[in-house]
């Protein structure tokens, strides 16, 4: 083995992982999970069949790698924003200003989650690795409720849970709408913030 390329072939394999992982997006875009297929994605990334499933050998693991690369994402954006120090509040213009930057910028990404979240009601596989993605976020929201009811920035009887899965229900609802806009969404977000706040 080289030293100076100690790490050639996994570096190679999470490239054709991500390669993967992107063209499986694409096709959900196009067509919707039920229309994706195998042979096509080897198409796009230009692999054979057997390739591809060195790398995928099942749905199951096609789904989770692209659930993964949903993270990646998301877990991208939100380090560009630090939350150290931040009131709940301030939390909440954050997580707010995060969706409506994925819906401008990638609204592939919403497009995905939502498909595959619409899957995991009539399929345990899907659901098993999506359905903890949802509620990572609702719970995230909750953890913003919970930290401003007690900084003062939210109402004190306010149900975290409750207020987490209203925001998350209603900003996922408003950009599923057949002519979805970033100005009904700010609008969305704005009545939720009011909702939530302490009334001085």
């Amino acid at each position: 083995m080289n030293p100076d390329q100690p790490n050639s072939k996994r570096e190679s394999g999470d490239d054709r992982r991500v390669a993967i992982a992107l063209a499986a997006r694409q096709i959900i875009v196009e067509k919707g999970l039920e229309g994706l297929r195998t042979r096509d994605i080897a198409a796009r990334v230009g692999i054979n069949i057997a390739t591809l499933h060195y790398h995928v050998p099942s749905k199951e693991a096609l789904v989770a790698l692209v659930a993964e690369s949903l993270r990646d994402d998301f877990k991208a954006q939100a380090l560009r924003h630090s939350r150290v120090g931040k009131s709940g509040l301030e939390r909440l213009h954050l997580e707010f200003a995060d969706f409506r930057e994925t819906v401008a910028d990638m609204p592939d990404l919403i497009i995905i989650l939502t498909e595959l979240v619409e899957r995991a009601r009539r399929d345990a596989t899907v659901a098993e690795i999506m359905l903890p993605m949802r509620d990572f976020w609702r719970n995230q929201f909750a953890e913003i409720f919970r930290l401003g009811m007690s900084d003062g920035s939210f109402r004190s009887d306010l149900d975290p849970e409750a207020a987490a899965l209203i925001s998350t229900g209603a900003m996922s609802d408003c950009w599923r709408q057949s002519n979805p806009s970033l100005s009904m969404l700010e609008r969305v977000q704005t009545e939720l913030e009011r909702s939530f706040i302490r009334k001085s």
